[in-house]
């Protein structure tokens, strides 16, 4: 598959080179036949050159215009094809293979001359294929010195081919690396966005399975599209009956919904955000002893499993806010974000936190390992990058469409990511406080004074 794109081509153009040739030479000439006689072929000053440089010509155009009709036709296998050839020319630029030199007599001397030659001894077992979008690529682990580096092709492969890696795994004799090619046509709409058993589906194959890998990390600057992105959630985890709890220190865009949303579930004031983490971290506990309390409960279980419904934190700004606290306000915010973090998953609390930027600091003593999804939106730094994901050999590319990032979704593998996509014109106002539970209110009843009281009779 060295040459794989050239053979493929040739394959199609050849043999409509020539058919057009003979049809074109059939229909200039009546008697065929006597293109094969000797005294037709040695009298070569007699022959039509012009004629025959044009239908050279168009046979030419024409099998060349075939190539290209069939490239645009059959567009995946043609890729499929060049995929092959990248990674035949990967395996052999990189030196993956094994040649032996040898002596041999040489055919073409007049005399007894030996000449070296090499065979190929060894070549890779490598298998790729094409399954339900996915690109799934396999290498042979075969005890070869070349196994050590067979295990890091990931970061080759997603630059190489231009696709984005979601998955590795071991398998026995192989090692599979899953990619995707066209992670966009993944993106789902706004209306797709779902919560259910645990999970909220985020693209057509991402899904963030909170009660397995609880809480949020969310990273981007303005115009990332991290504010829709966090509305998107709040919307779909309301449908889900879910219970909320929305900070917003820069009392913006979130801080918004308290219009629509119940009272004590919105928060803007310093005091009312730390007042609400400290009782979220209380609940948690309280969740906990009540959960183990009740009759239907087993070891190993979770708040899901004796029907409690989850407490999602929304904290936005998270890093700004840090900063307008003292030193004994940030040590007291800090020990709830780490109990919260650490021991919240079992209860049913989990924490969505969004930044522009995810100061290490603020992030410290395990909390930031915590995040088990994490994603990164818009324009980034390599310093935000490895303050959100940490020492890894990805290369970010940055594309202007608005809500693409990047995400780590527990798979440990950094992946392209795209948020649900949002019409124009959406109000999200309206249709938070469509989802938002309707607070039961009890009818009014009416009691008279002593004064206006009846008299028995």
């Amino acid at each position: 598959m060295e040459h794989g794109v050239l053979i493929a081509g040739l394959s199609i153009f050849i043999p409509v080179f020539l058919l057009s040739i003979f049809f074109c030479y059939k229909t200039g000439m009546s008697n065929v036949a006597e293109w094969f006689t000797w005294d037709y072929l040695k009298n070569i000053k007699g022959w039509n050159w012009a004629y025959i440089g044009k239908g050279f010509v168009i046979s030419f155009i024409v099998g060349a215009m075939t190539v290209l009709l069939a490239y645009f036709v059959f567009f995946e296998k043609y890729r499929r094809i060049w995929h092959r050839q990248k990674i035949a020319r990967m395996f052999i630029s990189n030196r993956f293979i094994e040649k032996e030199s040898y002596s041999t007599e040489s055919k073409w001397s007049f005399s007894d001359k030996t000449v070296t030659k090499s065979k190929l001894t060894y070549f890779p077992k490598a298998y790729y294929k094409i399954n339900k979008g996915y690109i799934e690529f396999r290498v042979a682990m075969d005890m070869s010195r070349f196994q050590e580096r067979f295990l890091k092709l990931g970061d080759e492969l997603e630059n190489g081919l231009y696709c984005t890696l979601v998955d590795r795994e071991l398998e026995e004799n192989f090692v599979c690396y899953k990619l995707m090619y066209d992670v966009q046509r993944n993106r789902i709409s706004i209306h797709d966005v779902t919560v259910k058993n645990g999970s909220m589906k985020l693209m057509e194959h991402i899904e963030w399975k909170f009660d397995e890998l609880p809480h949020m990390l969310i990273a981007g600057g303005t115009g990332g599209g991290k504010t829709y992105f966090i509305l998107t959630m709040i919307e779909a985890l309301l449908k889900s009956d879910a219970e909320l709890r929305i900070l917003d220190p820069k009392n913006a865009d979130l801080a918004d919904l308290e219009s629509v949303m119940p009272e004590k579930t919105v928060f803007s004031r310093k005091n009312g955000i730390k007042m609400t983490l400290k009782k979220a971290r209380e609940e948690m506990h309280e969740r906990s002893e009540r959960m183990k309390n009740m009759p239907n409960y087993k070891t190993g279980g979770n708040y899901a499993s004796v029907g409690m419904k989850p407490l999602f934190v929304i904290f936005d700004e998270y890093v700004a806010f840090m900063e307008m606290l003292d030193h004994r306000e940030k040590q007291e915010v800090l020990e709830d974000m780490k109990q919260l973090t650490m021991l919240g998953r079992q209860a049913g609390v989990f924490l969505i936190l969004a930044n522009q930027r995810p100061d290490a600091k603020y992030l410290a003593d395990g909390i930031r390992d915590q995040f088990n999804f994490r994603v990164a939106l818009g324009r980034n730094s390599e310093t935000g990058y490895g303050m959100m994901f940490g020492d890894v050999d990805n290369t970010f590319v940055n594309k202007r469409i608005k809500g693409r990032g990047y995400a780590d979704y527990g798979a440990s593998i950094i992946t392209e990511f795209y948020t649900p996509l949002v019409p124009r014109g959406y109000d999200f106002l309206k249709e938070i406080g469509k989802a938002t539970p309707k607070m039961e209110v009890a009818p009014a009843t009416t009691v008279a004074s002593d004064s206006e009281k009846q008299p028995e009779l």
